[in-house]
């Protein structure tokens, strides 16, 4: 275990989380010896999402997507490198993947965390307070032992606060009795593998949730139960198992670029912009959908029809138990306002995650924060908290910013981008140079002055009112 600092030694910036946005921020101020960093994590080590590492499940963005290369490609610890220092890189060049498996994109995200000596796993922050006395965050946290209990307690003080404590599990109100109850198979798809063997030997499997991970789980399942004897049924509240929008010009919604755009839309626009983008990160991957085709028509060549019921547009209204092994869901379809009964052996929750909510570990800087119209905070342009100006630190976030940011929020590849700028700012100088321009759609109508040929000087023109 490191030492930890004298005491009153001030940080210049302490990271909550060690997810993938707050190791590729440590990974880029790793270099930058005039920052004194550290980062916290309750967990034991790295792990990215663990439960969802099913075999063959690619990462749905590039392998330039990594920590670091989109801000420093010479950087030590990009995925190339990674390979380099495994022998591998050869073995790679032949595969000709753009898109690396999870397993190996969680394996290389672990290298990065046991090499940086500035992250600390076991250690839960508990709270976050100003003291305006020093004019420093206190970051108070419990280091845990090897079991999870609580070993000593311990204060670290700086100038700078990153949040990045990712996403939690979203599980519906009708099913949240039944996840929390012991011995019944419901269970969230971030458990997924945990739970597999005994999903594998289970009746009657239901899947809930259109997305990804539904995709995903629903073909592994169908992979490896008997022909003919599937059992499973895929549903799902999208009117239809769509595609993810992988054009690329659409892939320019996450760019700095967009996001710059989104940022200076009015607060309400926000709202109605995020809810109408979900088939930018929502929706399914095209190789995806076409193994779970290819799996489907595969189990028809010797006649007949597999034991799968794939229903979109689909929406669980309530659920509960039969006896203790059995569960019985009652649907709604959305778009023929018809209801059902359905019992079942096993529910698999493939209904995403949500951000988690920031109020417990900065509860003691509430009164100095500023929220919006929905009382969620405030972010500024460069990803700080909106605090009252007699705070004169900042505290960041990442990952947790849609509603100020957009779709790209929680995508890997704006990572290293906004690490980047997160150190630029806390800096004061341009450690890490980014482009002007990312994108090559205009997002908005640009106030520019026309190019006017010499020769020709147009007549004043009246300005037109609004909406002509």
């Amino acid at each position: 275990m490191n030492t930890p600092p004298p005491p009153y030694t001030t940080r210049d910036l302490v990271g909550i989380g060690i997810g993938p946005s707050n190791l590729s921020l440590a990974a880029l101020a790793h270099p930058l010896a005039e920052l004194d960093t550290v980062f916290y994590e309750q967990r034991p080590r790295f792990d990215w999402h663990p439960g969802l590492l099913i075999d063959g499940a690619r990462v749905q963005v590039p392998f330039l997507a990594d920590l670091v290369t989109l801000a420093d490609p010479a950087s030590p610890w990009t995925f190339l490198n990674y390979l380099k220092a495994h022998h591998r890189l050869y073995p790679f060049y032949f595969a000709e993947r753009f898109h690396i498996r999870r397993t190996e994109y969680d394996t290389y995200c672990r290298w990065v965390a046991d090499n940086l000596p500035a992250l600390h796993f076991r250690h839960q922050v508990d709270a976050v307070r100003w003291n305006p006395d020093r004019d420093v965050f206190e970051v108070d946290f419990t280091q845990l032992d090897s079991d999870g209990e609580a070993e000593a307690l311990g204060r670290t003080h700086t100038r700078n606060v990153v949040l990045g404590i990712g996403t939690e599990p979203y599980v519906p109100d009708p099913l949240r009795p039944l996840v929390d109850a012991p011995g019944v198979p419901v269970l969230h798809a971030g458990d997924y593998l945990t739970h597999r063997d005994t999903l594998l030997g289970a009746g009657h499997v239901t899947v809930v949730g259109s997305g990804q991970s539904g995709a995903e789980v629903f073909l592994d399942l169908l992979r490896h139960r008997p022909p003919g004897r599937e059992q499973l049924l895929w549903i799902g509240r999208t009117a239809a198992f769509a595609p993810m929008e992988y054009s690329k010009l659409g892939l320019e919604h996450f760019t700095p670029d967009y996001t710059r755009y989104f940022h200076a839309l009015p607060e309400p626009v926000r709202d109605e912009v995020v809810a109408a983008q979900w088939q930018l990160h929502k929706g399914i991957d095209a190789g995806t959908l076409d193994a779970i085709h290819d799996e489907l028509y595969r189990r028809t060549l010797h006649g007949g029809w597999p034991d799968a019921v794939l229903t979109p547009g689909v929406r669980v209204r309530t659920a509960g138990r039969i006896a203790t092994t059995r569960i019985e869901l009652h649907l709604e379809h959305t778009q023929q306002n018809t209801r059902s009964r359905l019992i079942t052996d096993a529910v698999v929750l493939a209904t995403g995650h949500r951000e988690r909510p920031l109020d417990r570990i900065l509860a003691g800087l509430d009164p100095y924060m500023r929220r919006d119209n929905s009382e969620r905070p405030r972010i500024d342009e460069q990803f700080r908290l909106v605090l009252d100006p007699a705070v004169t630190g900042a505290v960041y976030v990442q990952n947790a910013e849609r509603h100020t940011h957009g779709v790209g929020a929680p995508d890997l590849g704006l990572a290293a981008w906004r690490g980047a700028s997160i150190l630029n700012t806390v800096t004061g100088k341009e450690n890490y140079p980014l482009p002007a321009r990312t994108a090559f759609t205009t997002f908005g109508l640009e106030q520019r002055q026309p190019q006017i040929p010499p020769a020709r000087q147009p007549r004043t023109l009246t300005p037109l009112k609004d909406g002509i």
